[in-house]
């Protein structure tokens, strides 16, 4: 018999899988998109209507970037330390909101894009499941990250 404590942690444990695995999908495809934007796609979402050398090469920089923490979130579904999960539920929250922080400061002070409030928005809500998975209800004990059952094993 299941106790609904038991119950509420594998719940827990499998929305922050998907948690995870959704942050891993959005990561990895911006990645990818970025990675390989050509020049006019850079000109296009420029605030300045033309093309820099250097912010598309710091993009490329940064969707490689995003692709290892993409592909790290994809695996680290599998693992059932929880000091580990609990690590990167943190680190990914604190991440961000750093990034939420960055775009809102760009955006108000003198880069003002419609890209600009997308990012803020992703980064907003990711970082608040993040956060709100780690610092809610649960989010302190280890069970809610470690509980190794066969059928959590399975849905990954």
């Amino acid at each position: 018999m299941i106790s609904s404590r038991g119950e509420t942690c594998r719940d827990r444990r499998r929305q922050l899988d998907a948690l995870f695995l959704t942050d891993a999908n959005l990561s990895m495809a911006f990645g990818v998109v970025a990675l390989f934007a050509p020049h006019k796609m850079i000109i296009y979402f420029s605030s300045f209507n033309n093309y820099s050398h250097g912010f598309h090469e710091v993009l490329r920089l940064y969707a490689c970037l995003r692709i290892a923490v993409g592909w790290m979130l994809f695996h680290v579904r599998r693992v059932d330390d929880g000091c580990f999960r609990r690590s990167i539920c943190e680190a990914m929250c604190a991440c961000h909101a750093l990034q939420a922080v960055s775009v809102i400061r760009a955006q108000f002070t003198d880069r003002y894009t419609v890209v600009n409030w997308f990012a803020m928005t992703l980064f907003l809500v990711l970082g608040g499941m993040y956060g709100l998975f780690r610092f809610g209800e649960g989010g302190h004990m280890i069970k809610v990250y470690e509980l190794p059952h066969a059928s959590v094993r399975a849905a990954l």
